[in-house]
């Protein structure tokens, strides 16, 4: 039998069910990632509980659902948009890296476990993304990476120091000596990625100065020692983009 529950959600993508219907996946503070089924959404008709601006990916959400943990599909009863987001989101480099931060999320969630913590993280980046000034925003997504592995069990070790400068992917650690495989950072990218172990907030991004080609290494680096850890682990069809809107 389903109960009543109120809890925040981020959602994080939406799939047409049928032809007025939405099965919208939501991660949210109270029960982890769940699928909702939302009927009626997809017309000409007034929807008086919900409207389809307020089921975009990204979308931070006050809830009220129906939850029963016999079932893979739940039911929203009411919501509320906690933030009013439009204007920032249209832009074009905001929406991208939301939609790669959102991209990479669904790749490390493998089970519908509750994770409050990594809310609440998701939470204050999104929110951050859509305050956040211009010249902070390129390197969001390196920020986004490194920070969220600490909740899926693997982080890399903020040891950097003038006598450990190489980044070993495999070890998830800098050491003193350039390692003999493939996986590792060599300075001076393996620094920047310490400034960014050490940044807290976002406001400090735009003090952490990288080209786009620096940028674009360190993604794919970053995105190889995710490969080790999360299985499987399938390539980011929204990379691509991310490259496009950070070139400059």
């Amino acid at each position: 039998m389903s109960s009543i529950h109120h809890t925040k959600g981020i959602v994080l993508r939406t799939v047409k069910y049928g032809e007025t219907s939405l099965v919208v996946s939501v991660f949210t503070e109270t029960f982890g990632l769940q699928q909702y089924m939302v009927n009626g959404v997809r017309t000409n008709k007034k929807n008086s509980t919900f409207h389809p601006a307020q089921l975009q990916p990204g979308s931070l959400l006050d809830m009220v659902v129906y939850h029963n943990e016999r079932q893979t599909l739940q039911r929203i009863k009411e919501v509320k948009q906690l933030i009013q987001h439009q204007e920032n989101i249209s832009h074009i480099t905001r929406n991208a890296i939301l939609l790669f931060m959102l991209e990479l999320l669904q790749n490390c969630l493998k089970q519908p476990d509750a994770h409050a913590d990594l809310f609440y993280y998701l939470e204050d980046i999104i929110t951050g993304l859509y305050k956040s000034e211009e010249h902070q925003l390129a390197n969001l997504p390196l920020f986004f990476i490194i920070h969220l592995s600490h909740f899926f069990g693997f982080r890399l070790m903020d040891n950097y120091s003038h006598t450990n400068q190489f980044l070993d992917l495999h070890e998830g650690k800098f050491v003193s000596l350039n390692p003999s495989h493939v996986l590792a950072v060599q300075p001076p990218l393996s620094e920047k990625v310490a400034q960014l172990l050490r940044t807290m907030q976002i406001e400090e991004l735009g003090e952490i100065k990288m080209n786009r080609h620096q940028r674009n290494q360190l993604i794919d680096d970053l995105l190889q020692f995710y490969a080790m850890h999360i299985h499987p682990f399938f390539k980011l069809k929204s990379l691509s983009v991310i490259r496009t809107v950070l070139e400059e």
